[in-house]
């Protein structure tokens, strides 16, 4: 039985639940016979334990009972290898089940991907995939796709224009495949794998002058 977010159970419950780890049976509401469990507890929790209990949002005692193997799971900023094998998991299932084309991202879209905080973790990065599928006009996602913002350049990096860092990354190579190209906008639109109306949207977006 997996319990998300044990320390946000009501303390009453958590009573409850106490006794019937413990009892190893339980009675169910109404009922005048108990009944033997067989099931092991997988409990998670966004919060320290030990912070938890301190705040009384989470019995020590339970905490002790449930706790015989811990895992701790850094926040996916700290894991950023993870971000694309996840975003790749996650656009291959939403692209099944909406009957989209879509078969991958662009490098735009990767870097923005993995330059981001993700302060939502997992959940947050599923959810983007999701609603990228669903405005995906092209067949990869590109960071136009993405409703999440580009990582602020820091201040030693910082220059006359209001570009994020990524974007300015993003501008730069749409600007020398121009030149590479001659100015030819469907063909830096396929060097770079993004749609032609997607390169135009970004050459206005950016003042690029071609």
């Amino acid at each position: 039985m997996f319990l998300d977010e044990i320390s946000e159970m009501p303390i009453d419950t958590q009573s409850k639940l106490l006794r019937v780890l413990q009892d190893q049976e339980v009675r169910p509401v109404g009922g005048k016979a108990s009944f033997k469990t067989n099931c092991r507890i997988v409990a998670a929790t966004n919060r320290k334990p030990d912070e938890a209990i301190t705040d009384g949002k989470l019995r020590e005692d339970l905490f002790y009972r449930i706790s015989a193997i811990s895992v701790h799971l850094p926040p996916l900023r700290e894991r950023r290898d993870d971000i694309m094998p996840l975003a790749n998991s996650f656009l291959k299932r939403f692209a099944a089940q909406a009957n989209r084309p879509i078969a991958g991202y662009t490098p735009f879209a990767v870097e923005r991907l993995i330059g981001f905080d993700w302060p939502g973790n997992v959940r947050q990065l599923q959810n983007e995939v999701q609603r990228a599928v669903l405005l995906c006009e092209g067949k990869e996602v590109d960071s136009s796709d993405l409703s999440i913002t580009a990582v602020k350049a820091s201040p030693g990096e910082s220059n006359d224009t209001s570009f994020t860092l990524l974007e300015g990354v993003e501008r730069n190579a749409i600007i020398q495949t121009l030149k590479e190209t001659g100015g030819n906008k469907l063909e830096t639109a396929k060097r770079l794998g993004i749609g032609r109306q997607t390169l135009y949207n970004k050459i206005k977006a950016y003042g690029i002058e071609v």
